[in-house]
């Protein structure tokens, strides 16, 4: 008697499981479809019912196509909601995925900067990229993006989520940054190429030419005064165009920045500057006596080029100042100017594309050497660039 009460008891108790474990799976089924706009967690003190706002089936049906992850969190990062695609970015059943806070599917940097993020922007939608960890071990770039709820009581989700796949995007950029170090190189290349043509080809026979001009004209000078005077006009017009065919080819590949390193050749630009626009320029470099990677120094080269033809052209600057420092792990160059400024969103040339072009360059010039490019600048305030650049690690350098 006894053991068939305890066989009726065992099987009220499985149908009871049975009929919760349905209507537990209904429930689910219903909060996916949007038929609810609730859902029970079980926290430490208790469970705990959370409304889910903007619930609608019509706001459901759009979510669910969207091709990013989105979520509905409360104030302590607990998922209300998920659409199907998030549950397949972290490779988990979206039942597993609902209830469990957001943060155990980043890592701790991640989820430290993540929150950060988050408190310091609380009121105002924020941005940040990280990497979401799947079930599987494998990890997924994405951004995310966080944007505050109406708050409508405690138990009502507060943030919403998107979270975007930015795998594509991170190879798409890998490759285009490959492509620019390519066209740098080759511009390198060429410009080599150009300055030894125009030094063998150009500038030995104009020299040579200045010589026998000379020559013709200390025969003629006895006999015929007209002709020498010519002849020191011409001597003079050949001597200015010697001048211009250096003076480019040094540009286009300084031949001193290999012999004598970058201090002399940025030493050199600056003169250059400042005699051929009146500017007043100060260059900050003493104590600087390191030779660095070929790379990096022609890369510090071409920026403080760039720079300063920028300042020629547009900032209308009285005064300039550029400083070379070597800092604990980097080198550091820093140029300012107290010229008419910019907006850095538009800078001079943006309709030209030449403006645009000329920043992207240097930005690029940077990155190819791991380096940082950041450019300050206030209108009517003038203008700061600083190139920051990695030290080869023991501090070794070419």
């Amino acid at each position: 008697m006894g053991k068939e009460s305890s066989c009726r008891a065992t099987l009220r108790e499985l149908t009871e499981l049975r009929t919760r474990l349905s209507e537990a799976e209904e429930t689910l089924c219903a909060i996916r479809r949007g038929k609810v706009d609730a859902v029970m967690v079980s926290g430490i003190g208790g469970p705990q019912v959370f409304t889910l706002e903007g619930a609608e089936r019509a706001y459901r049906v759009l979510i669910e196509s969207m091709n990013e992850g989105a979520l509905a969190l409360t104030a302590d990062k607990v998922i209300l909601y998920a659409n199907q695609r998030f549950a397949r970015m972290v490779k988990r059943p979206l039942e597993r995925v609902m209830g469990n806070s957001f943060c155990c599917f980043l890592s701790p940097e991640d989820r430290k900067a993540t929150l950060k993020l988050v408190k310091r922007n609380n009121r105002a939608a924020s941005k940040i990229q990280v990497f979401l960890n799947a079930d599987d071990g494998s990890r997924m770039p994405v951004q995310v993006s966080i944007r505050p709820l109406a708050r409508k009581g405690t138990r009502r989700a507060t943030m919403g989520v998107v979270v975007t796949d930015m795998t594509e995007a991170l190879r798409t950029e890998k490759m285009l940054r490959a492509l620019a170090h390519r066209v740098v190189q080759v511009q390198e290349a060429e410009r080599g190429r150009v300055a030894l043509e125009l030094h063998d080809n150009i500038t030995q026979p104009l020299c040579a030419i200045l010589v026998r001009l000379q020559v013709l004209a200390n025969k003629a000078s006895s006999c015929h005064r007209p002709a020498e005077g010519e002849s020191a006009r011409i001597q003079a017009m050949l001597g200015q165009t010697v001048h211009e065919v250096e003076r480019i080819s040094r540009n286009l590949r300084p031949s001193v920045l290999d012999q004598m390193g970058l201090v002399a050749v940025l030493r050199d630009t600056c003169n250059q500057f400042g005699e051929r626009t009146g500017v007043s320029l100060k260059m900050d470099c003493d104590g600087f006596e390191w030779r660095l990677p070929v790379h990096t120094e022609l890369t510090l080269y071409r920026i403080l080029q760039e720079t300063l033809k920028n300042v020629e052209k547009h900032a209308r600057a009285a005064r300039v100042t550029v400083s070379l420092r070597r800092r604990t792990g980097f080198v550091q160059l820093v140029v300012k100017d107290d010229g008419v400024g910019f907006d850095p969103n538009h800078p001079p040339g943006t309709r030209t594309g030449k403006g645009c072009l000329g920043l992207l360059g240097m930005r690029e010039r940077a990155a190819y050497v791991d380096g940082t490019f950041e450019i300050k600048s206030v209108r009517h305030a003038g203008t700061q660039v600083e190139v920051c650049i990695p030290l080869p690690r023991g501090g070794k350098t070419d």
